[in-house]
């Protein structure tokens, strides 16, 4: 399903003050960086330790590689006369005999003032007026940076990320004439053990906290909080919650039970499964929560109202039929629709209900605490794609494989999101065959306009169409022949493209990187089984990605 947000307001204004060359100047251009040989990495290790020398680089996260010991990725933001430049990232895998690989992307020709002329708060009064009434930013930031434009030039502009009570909004507003440069969607569209009920009506153990009457769903016994909070319908919680995160949040918005035998399964589900998606990622990469420092972890279910969709459904539309990833550990899962409703001819179910949509919504949250992967064009592609990757692994993970409910397949959302005449298929994509829910299975048909951020739930079709063939095989409709690594091994490619996307990819990533990324992840990780790196690079030439 894809959901777009058009917002047609213009705004200009003008800072009093001292006076500003040109906003934008020299054309960008970006140099692709993807050293794996030894003297490309020496070259690179140099540059490095240039740039940093003279300020244009500096280290912003430094992590020991989870699944590689001994091994530890540093990522190096680019600066420009002191302010990030974004898309510009490097990220250097070394041990400790030095360095052992480099990809990201470096911004070249970079020539402006980087003072501006409309200060902080003039440019936080210009987001919130943008976002419309009760709009607040989220996180309470707003940072200076430099900027490729659409026009093929650089600006200086002042980024934020902005609630506007239903999406999250990362606008970009030129730092010297006010105006609105870009703007995207930034949502990314998942100790006491009690007896619980699920949507479908299967029993499950829920981690909770407190005793005697009241238990809350607060994790006990996992290493980060884990919290569920339910709304009760009412959307204006949310709106007052972020607008003082995380202290706007009271103890009366997480979800209760008085005997500790839970029967609410929308807040049941979002609750197991997000443990579940926590276990996985530990056991299987060895990763610690979403930022791998056990970052508190909160669900919102019923922000709204069923009953009452033919009056909020145009204004709520996506607390109906959707599920996001806000940001900081925050997942918002979709009400669904009442019997006779439907949303792009489908009907809908709670959306915490899928265990591959929770765990999607909570992958978007580990690629925003590494990667960063941008949220449009080929990045968001991407980003979108890993979340389809990693949410399918983790159905793979718990559930039998097969077709029906709370299967593991290749499908997306198959569980909450029903077909009908309008639209004869279940969920949202399909990982084995994109073409049948029009998403393209092939780089070659990649869609190129701007809906959708540039089509990011679209162009994930090519990606996960790659992953899929990179496990099962398979000749590809225009040809491509791959041999898979086979199901009994998929757990091989899901590490590889768990360590490619977390440890190698930058914010501005595409196809192209992914593919240097994966292979390079599949030589480490494998380096005595030729054929997982040979399934690798078979699958990206299948889809066209070379």
């Amino acid at each position: 399903m894809k959901v777009g947000l058009g917002v047609s307001l213009a705004l200009a204004v003008f800072a009093m003050g001292m006076m500003q060359g040109p906003a934008t100047d020299r054309a960008p251009h970006i140099t692709a960086v993807a050293a794996t040989s030894r003297s490309a990495v020496g070259e690179w290790d140099q540059r490095i330790g240039a740039m940093a020398a003279r300020g244009d680089l500096r280290v912003f996260m430094t992590r020991e590689d989870t699944l590689l010991p001994g091994r530890t990725n540093v990522r190096f933001e680019q600066l420009y006369e002191g302010v990030p430049v974004w898309g510009g990232e490097l990220v250097r895998q070394e041990d400790a005999a030095g360095a052992l690989s480099v990809f990201g992307n470096v911004l070249e020709g970079i020539d402006l003032n980087p003072r501006p002329g409309l200060n902080e708060t003039a440019a936080r009064s210009l987001m919130l007026k943008r976002g419309g009434a009760g709009s607040s930013f989220f996180p309470d930031e707003v940072t200076l940076t430099v900027m490729p434009t659409d026009d093929g030039r650089y600006a200086l502009a002042w980024r934020g990320r902005v609630f506007t009570g239903v999406d999250v909004m990362m606008t970009f507003v030129d730092a010297n004439s006010g105006a609105v440069i870009r703007e995207y969607s930034d949502r990314q569209t998942q100790a006491t053990v009690g007896k619980a009920v699920g949507v479908f009506g299967d029993t499950k153990k829920i981690a909770v906290t407190g005793s005697g009457t009241s238990y809350t769903a607060q994790d006990g016994l996992r290493p980060p909080s884990i919290v569920t909070l339910d709304m009760k319908g009412d959307p204006t919680r949310i709106d007052a919650i972020f607008a003082t995160f995380p202290q706007g949040i009271r103890t009366t918005d997480i979800a209760t039970d008085t005997d500790n035998d839970w029967t609410d399964g929308a807040s049941v589900d979002a609750h197991v499964y997000g443990g579940f998606t926590y276990d996985y990622f530990f056991k299987r990469f060895g990763r610690r929560g979403l930022d791998n420092a056990n970052i508190t972890m909160r669900n919102f279910v019923h922000p709204i109202k069923r009953e009452l969709v033919a009056t909020l459904g145009a204004r709520y539309i996506n607390f109906y039929c959707n599920a996001g990833y806000f940001g900081l550990g925050v997942m918002v899962y979709g009400e669904g629709l009442p019997p006779g409703w439907t949303c792009g001819g489908q009907s809908f179910n709670y959306f915490s209900a899928a265990l591959d949509v929770v765990a999607h919504e909570l992958t978007h949250g580990v690629t925003g605490y590494s990667s960063r992967l941008i949220y449009s064009g080929e990045s968001g592609a991407l980003n979108e794609a890993f979340s389809d990757m990693m949410g399918t692994s983790v159905e793979f993970y718990y559930q039998p494989a097969g077709s029906g409910l709370q299967k593991a397949d290749y499908l997306l959302g198959e569980d909450i999101a029903t077909g009908t005449v309008a639209f004869p298929l279940n969920g949202f994509r399909s990982m084995q065959n994109p073409l049948a829910y029009d998403d393209p299975d092939h780089y070659s048909i990649r869609y190129a306009g701007p809906l959708d951020n540039g089509g990011v739930h679209t162009n994930s079709g090519i990606a996960n169409q790659a992953f899929y063939l990179a496990i099962e095989g398979g000749t590809h409709r225009l040809g491509g022949r791959v041999t898979g690594v086979g199901a009994a091994n998929r757990e091989q490619i899901e590490k590889v493209f768990y360590l490619a996307f977390t440890s190698f990819l930058v914010p501005s990533s595409n196809f192209a990187a992914a593919r240097g990324a994966t292979i390079q992840a599949a030589r480490q990780l494998y380096p005595a089984n030729a054929a997982v790196e040979a399934a690798v690079t078979q699958a990206w030439t299948a889809v066209g990605v070379n």
